[in-house]
């Protein structure tokens, strides 16, 4: 009977023979990734939330190295799984929900005087996209066009909006739906901060 195997370093649970040890530990990096990204997560938000380092932990998910099981466990602890799921063969399944933490919103790349905050899944698991967007006084953006429909609703403050040639000016509360394959233009003509939430639906 082949013995028992554990992870290097401070004996994790028993696996089966070397084959299957080999199989396991070579999941785990993967294992971390998926689950990072399915949360929205970045290397640096998920290293402060467990604790390890972001490059211990971008070593972990490129399998070149191997990690605790204190380590593991950190992990496991601020990914929201038991450390079975990393060392188990098959796991258990991804979480049905996709849920982001308002201290850990991945930032998604802004202009001068915009900041924004993704608010979705992973587009590789959902078509629809969310993203909480601060329009600093003067400032402004011009979303991509794309074959799907945008949605605005305005949070705080107010802002102009044009969809081809149409105008628009949002107050709080209001909200905008739209086709996205026009020219769209969003400006903060006011001298306060505005903030709004953007959600795109893609088309095929």
């Amino acid at each position: 009977m082949a013995g028992a195997a554990t992870l290097p370093d401070d004996g994790a649970p028993a696996v089966g023979g070397e084959a299957e040890r080999d199989a396991i530990v070579r999941a785990i990096g993967p294992k971390v990734r998926q689950l990072r990204q399915d949360n929205g997560l970045s290397l640096q938000q998920l290293a402060r939330r467990a604790d390890v380092s972001a490059a211990a932990i971008h070593k972990v998910e490129r399998g070149d190295m191997v990690p605790t099981v204190t380590t593991l466990l950190k992990l496991a602890s601020a990914l929201g799984r038991p450390m079975g799921h990393f060392v188990d063969g098959d796991g258990e399944p991804p979480a049905v929900a996709h849920h982001v933490h308002a201290d850990d919103r991945p930032a998604a790349p802004s202009l001068p005087g915009v900041a924004e905050s993704v608010v979705s899944g992973p587009p590789e698991r959902f078509t629809v996209r969310g993203r909480i967007t601060d329009v600093e006084p003067g400032a402004g953006l011009e979303p991509d066009r794309h074959g799907g429909e945008d949605l605005l609703l305005v949070l705080d403050g107010a802002l102009d909006v044009s969809v081809g040639d149409e105008r628009y000016t949002l107050s709080e509360g209001d909200s905008l739906h739209f086709p996205a394959d026009h020219r769209v233009r969003v400006h903060n003509a006011t001298s306060d901060p505005a903030r709004v939430l953007r959600v795109s639906s893609r088309g095929n």
